[in-house]
């Protein structure tokens, strides 16, 4: 072995053992005459080492010629610093490493960026030298953490009696939504294998077989616009049952949560976690993943707004829209007009918005551009609509109703930031029920599934299915988490007639349902129990713990926001004869493509 100890390890208790410690030179401090000082580093921490050149002058030429980022090995006496040198920073701060023998392992080239201090590079720069940037103690940590969470996620379900099964990687296109990754087939000229965007189909036929509780910690792809909490390749925790119905789903759920929370935060979380529509929460806060560590809620003040003269507001009531707001507290001083008028504006603009109206609430009355449209009647109407208070800020956004949910929500998230609305540090997490089936596509006239196609109905909703499509209820669920879309999941259809009914919905008509997913109608005609699941993003969960907002710094070689990969290269082109062989051929895009 290289080592005895690893660099988080030593405490006063190893005082007088000679010990050998390999890593990493952290920081070098040469305190001239016969003194070096240096912080030696691995993933568990830094211990101080000494050179005594007049002990040794043998390693003094080695030491003197230390940089950062050279790997050593070097073996020594633990010494107690003494009182007034104790480090509280370090868990090694009391002791430090009298050197008698160094051996230089690697010599470092000088790194692009500083391990630790300094300022932090560009993230491009960083994924290209991703080997040095995983050195940083901030993103072991979170790689570290990573770990713990899908080993206690593990030692949850294997507690259960669920059992972990591997799902094929290369399966057949059954595009979900996002685009297939496609790969070539060489032993079958132009066809091709998809790369899961889920386990879906293949959980669902587990279930059939016999194995009723599954678990896989899933790798999936979806080749889609990305963006900061989304990759190309994910992993998820891919989770279903049979013989339950939702209820059961969200209790297993729920003490999932209070189980990794405990593990990996130490924190205790009140089961059963609280349960919303998604109409409510579309009504509330206008998003279907609300973040509810703050309040701030979107309130309907149209009745009172179509009584007033101010046009803007009539005219969209008048089409069928509404005029919706919220009050951010106590924030009528912090917002300047011009960030109101422009800032703020173009911000609701990005969501479709076509302008943002506000008045501040001051002496019981409404200060605004527009206050002067709304009688004294409707201005007091106005404030206890809105629960105003002197030095509120009210904001309001007039259109259809998708655009005030939109524009508005976005605008409250970005307030509780600014404003500093909520704790950081704090978890709030609910359950997100009752989604609507499927939703209208305008463009292509007809219906699309709101997850995916294999959700059930809610059994209530079965009449409508034939009469009024868009009021059908999905019995399906989301677990949202400090406004994160943290697992999402669905009763499935196990009756191969209402799973018809459904495609009929979509316009997949049999015989195409057939061609894309006939191994599963045929396994749902041969005796399916009912069967429920879900999927939690693993990626998404670690973020959340890390407390990052940035789910690449949880990955430990992610892709970049154009889906590549900048420390190999991938993807990249490949050898002709690799072409040949798939009998595929690379033509160049024209000019003006």
């Amino acid at each position: 072995m290289h080592r005895t100890h690893h660099c988080g390890e030593l405490r006063r208790s190893h005082v007088g053992q000679t010990v050998t410690l390999g890593g990493w030179v952290n920081s070098y401090r040469d305190h001239g005459e016969n003194l070096v000082f240096v912080d030696l580093r691995d993933r568990y921490g830094k211990t101080q080492i000494v050179f005594n050149t007049e002990d040794n002058s043998d390693i003094d030429g080695l030491a003197r010629k230390l940089r950062r980022e050279d790997v050593v090995k070097v073996t020594g006496e633990v010494r107690y610093r003494g009182d007034s040198l104790v480090n509280p920073k370090l868990t090694t701060g009391e002791i430090e490493l009298r050197v008698h023998e160094l051996v230089v392992l690697s010599r470092s080239k000088t790194p692009p960026f500083e391990v630790e201090g300094g300022d932090l590079p560009n993230e491009e720069l960083r994924l290209k030298y991703r080997f040095i940037d995983l050195r940083r103690p901030e993103l072991q940590k979170s790689i570290i953490l990573r770990h713990h969470l899908t080993q206690a996620v593990r030692e949850y379900f294997n507690g259960l009696q669920f059992l972990e099964i591997e799902t094929p990687m290369l399966g057949r296109s059954t595009p979900e939504g996002a685009r297939d990754y496609l790969v070539p087939s060489r032993v079958h000229p132009g066809s091709f294998y998809a790369l899961p965007q889920s386990p879906q189909i293949y959980k669902q036929i587990l279930m059939v077989a016999g194995f009723d509780r599954y678990y896989q910690i899933a790798r999936c792809f979806r080749d889609e616009d990305l963006r900061a909490d989304r990759q190309p390749e994910f992993t998820q925790i891919d989770v279903e049952m049979a013989f339950v119905e939702r209820n059961d789903i969200l209790a297993m759920i729920d003490g999932l949560v209070a189980f990794v929370m405990k593990a990996v935060r130490g924190v205790e979380i009140k089961t059963p976690l609280p349960r919303y529509t998604y109409a409510d929460m579309m009504e509330r806060f206008g998003s279907d993943k609300p973040d509810l560590r703050f309040g701030m809620e979107l309130i309907d003040i149209g009745e009172i707004a179509q009584k007033s003269d101010f046009g803007v507001f009539r005219t969209v009531m008048s089409s069928g829209g509404r005029v919706r707001g919220i009050n951010a507290k106590g924030a009528a001083d912090k917002y300047s007009r011009r960030l109101l008028d422009v800032d703020l504006k173009n911000f609701v603009s990005d969501f479709g918005a076509k302008g943002l109206a506000y008045m501040k609430v001051a002496d019981g009355k409404l200060e605004s551009t527009i206050a002067k449209f709304f009688s004294e009647e409707l201005q007091q109407q106005i404030i206890s609509r809105m629960n105003g208070e002197n030095g509120d800020l009210l904001l309001f956004v007039a259109d259809q109703p998708k655009v005030t949910s939109s524009a508005l929500s976005a605008l409250r998230n970005r307030l509780a930031r600014e404003l500093k609305l909520f704790d950081p540090s704090e978890f709030s997490c609910q359950w997100v029920v009752d989604f609507p089936l499927v939703t209208w596509n305008a463009d292509e006239q007809r219906f699309d599934a709101e997850h995916h196609p294999f959700c059930q109905p809610n059994p209530e909703d079965v009449e409508l299915m034939n009469t009024d499509p868009g009021k059908v209820r999905a019995d399906s669920y989301d677990l949202v988490v400090n406004g994160y879309e943290a697992a999402s999941g669905s009763v499935r259809i196990h009756d191969s007639a209402v799973q018809q009914q459904v495609f009929d919905l979509l316009k997949i008509h049999p015989e195409e349902a057939e061609r894309r997913f006939g191994f599963l109608l045929e396994a749902l005609r041969y005796g399916a129990p009912p069967h429920a699941g879900i999927a939690l993003g693993l990626d998404r969960w670690v973020m959340l713990l890390a407390g990052d907002e940035n789910i690449r710094d949880v990955i430990a070689f992610p892709k970049t926001q154009k889906a590549s990969d900048l420390l190999t290269g991938a993807p990249s082109d490949v050898d002709a004869r690799q072409l040949k062989d798939l009998h595929i051929e690379v033509t160049e895009l024209p000019d003006d493509k």
